[in-house]
């Protein structure tokens, strides 16, 4: 209640300026604008290292009032949330809820985000704010207090992957099947999905070549950024094709497999961040809806021969996945282990699980 009259503002590389109060940590941060359109899932949302590097916009008008779970780490992963520590840089909403309720509650999301050093600001119109993100497409921005000098910062000239990968190996689960898993920013629900489903999953930093090991299929993560930053993500996976060992890519991980095939990548104007994006199978007339975080697709026209696009976006046409005709290798844009979201396609990770004989 303490941070509820401390001023502070967001500014816009095109000069907008949206003024607000604190109730996060009182500290001037530059990234990236960008905005999600999902209802619930903040615990989720503000762990997902596809976000860093992100000033994150929630659209839904009331945030705070279900609070933080507690977080507990069992067999090595996270019981609630996505990574160990909130990754996005700066939190705007237009309400803010000092009050919370839930049974599994064990702190408010202001005191979580002080807590993470990372600061945040209510009373912004969020509707005008995010109408001009998705007419002007998405922007640098800087949250400010008092009269800090803040330089505006693109995270996308950077290589983000490699903040947020694991420093080194680490396995999870057992089972007869040895799967490795890419980190290029992985949520730990992949991990979970993975782990449940009795594989032995070995994570791996982004730049690891693990070409030489014994493994009966390869996981790519989601992440941060361009994917066109991670050239020796790229190149293991082009060595791993070479093998024909069965291949599944995630969000980012879309990316990395299409830039391996030969085809191209781009940056979309504002992106998909939500758990309502409907997303068609090529070829049947099947809609899912997919929880995704990313600001960058695959250009479709450019695959190369003996692909195909999989999956469709309906809202705008962009591609949602592909697939090789006749070998182990699939992607996904979408994230079909939600978390948070929709778990329709969690299926897919028993597809994957088949594929490795």
């Amino acid at each position: 209640m303490q941070n509820k009259q401390i001023k502070a503002r967001l500014e816009l590389e095109d000069g907008s300026v949206f003024h607000g109060f604190s109730f996060g940590a009182q500290k001037s941060v530059a990234g990236e604008v960008v905005f999600n359109t999902g209802m619930v899932g903040y615990p989720e949302s503000l762990t997902d290292p596809s976000y860093y590097g992100q000033i994150l916009v929630l659209t839904y008008p009331l945030i705070g009032n279900y609070g933080v779970p507690e977080s507990k780490v069992v067999d090595g992963l996270n019981n609630w949330f996505e990574s160990i520590k909130i990754r996005i840089l700066g939190l705007i909403v237009s309400e803010y809820s000092f009050e919370y309720s839930h049974w599994q509650a064990q702190k408010s999301l202001s005191g979580w985000l002080i807590e993470h050093d990372v600061p945040a600001l209510y009373g912004i119109d969020t509707r005008m704010l995010t109408k001009r993100l998705r007419d002007e497409g998405t922007m640098l921005g800087r949250v400010l207090f008092r009269t800090d000098a803040v330089n505006f910062f693109d995270p996308n000239k950077m290589n983000l992957v490699e903040k947020v990968s694991v420093a080194r190996p680490v396995e999870y689960g057992a089972g007869d099947k040895k799967v490795i898993l890419v980190d290029c920013g992985c949520k730990e629900n992949i991990l979970r999905s993975l782990v449940q489903r009795n594989l032995l999953v070995k994570s791996v930093p982004w730049n690891y070549d693990f070409t030489a090991e014994q493994f009966d299929g390869v996981v790519i993560s989601n992440g941060p950024g361009d994917p066109k930053m991670c050239k020796e993500t790229i190149a293991t996976v082009q060595k791993v094709m070479e093998k024909e060992v069965p291949v599944f890519g995630i969000c980012m991980g879309n990316q990395i497999l299409a830039l391996a095939a030969g085809a191209d990548t781009y940056k979309l104007k504002f992106g998909h961040r939500s758990q309502n994006q409907p997303c068609i199978e090529e070829g049947t007339k099947r809609c899912y809806i997919t929880s995704q975080n990313h600001g960058f697709a695959v250009d479709g026209r450019t695959l190369p021969e003996n692909w195909e696009p999989w999956f469709v976006n309906a809202n705008d046409g962009t591609n949602e996945g592909i697939r090789h005709v006749a070998k182990p290798f699939m992607s996904v844009q979408f994230h079909p282990e939600a978390a948070p979201g929709p778990v329709d396609t969690e299926l897919l990770f028993d597809d994957f699980k088949r594929m490795l004989v």
